[in-house]
Formats: structure tokens, sequence, C-alpha cells
């Protein structure tokens, strides 16, 4: 789920049930069924996404090998595997050991593990969009990727003052 959030630029709602029970939709829950792994990519339908309130379509996650020394790719199948051997049937795409999805407060319990309590949900975002940048991908398509109609993005991208200047300044 880390690396997907972070390659994908995904929210952590797109990923995990909300911790109160009451607000949990099961039409946002992305299906086992919509997976579609290549050589060096894999894709799945996120059902839901909030610039689509009224559940009208679905929205393509794609990620990529890329020139990081962390192939997503590579972990998602062992993931799927492992998975697919647990609960076969189970149509939710991302689960728990136990057969449940996963919610907010057990990915950030999880995280915690590895990270100190700066890292949180939303740096998926901010050090998948700081990576993007980096590697020296266009700020067109980071916003693209990331789903900002705004260049309110441009906060996610954290490095430093001299990587944003530079940025920006490619961009105009």
């Amino acid at each position: 789920m880390l690396f997907t959030g972070f390659f994908s630029l995904m929210h952590l709602g797109e990923l995990a049930f909300p911790d109160d029970k009451t607000i949990q939709d099961w039409r946002k829950i992305s299906r086992r069924r919509t997976v579609n792994l290549q050589d060096n990519s894999y894709s799945f339908q996120l059902p839901f996404h909030k610039a689509d309130r009224f559940f009208t379509g679905n929205f393509t996650i794609l990620v990529t090998c890329s020139e990081s020394i962390i192939d997503p790719v590579h972990h998602f199948e062992k993931y799927l595997a492992s998975r697919d051997s647990l609960m076969p049937f189970h149509s939710a795409l991302w689960l728990r050991a136990n057969g449940t999805i996963p919610t907010r407060s057990f990915f950030i319990r999880k995280i915690r593990f590895f990270f100190d309590k700066e890292i949180g949900g939303q740096s998926m975002r901010a050090g998948g969009a700081t990576f993007l940048a980096e590697k020296g991908v266009p700020l067109s398509l980071i916003q693209a990727r990331g789903c900002w109609s705004s260049d309110a993005f441009l906060i996610y991208i954290q490095k430093n003052p001299a990587l944003l200047i530079d940025l920006i300044t490619a961009r105009n």
C-alpha cells in the first residue's frame, strides 16, 4: 500500500477504510478483479476519488517501474501472490492477513514502525511528488498524476528551495 500510494500519489483514504465505521463505504474499495499486471507496471481501478463524488466512473491507477532503488511492481506482485493465496475469493484488493480491509489507523500504526511521527498519510503524496520532481518529471505531469486542479501541489515538493525555484522557472 505504501509503495502504491507513494508512486501513484494516492490519498490514504483511497487505499484504506476510515476508522469511523459509519462512514466506511464499500463502493470506494478497489477490487482485485480490476488489477492488470504488465512486465514493468500494474494498474487497478479506483472506483471513487474526490473529483467523482457521484461514482460516475472509475479512475485508473497506474504504477510503473521507476529509476528508484525500490521496484514497486515487484513488491505489488509479492503482495498479490500472498493475498491471493490467503483469500482468493475476497473481492477487495487491499486486505490484511485476517481478511479485513486495512483502516487508516492500521496503516498509520504500521508506518510508525518504520518511520518517525513526522511521517503520516499525506507523506505518500508529498514524498511521491518530491521524488518525481527530483527525477525531472514535468510539473504538469506531477499535477495530473496527483489529480491536482491548481498549483497547490507545489507545497508537497518539499526538498529544498533551489529545487522549487528551478521547477517553477522551468514551467514558465
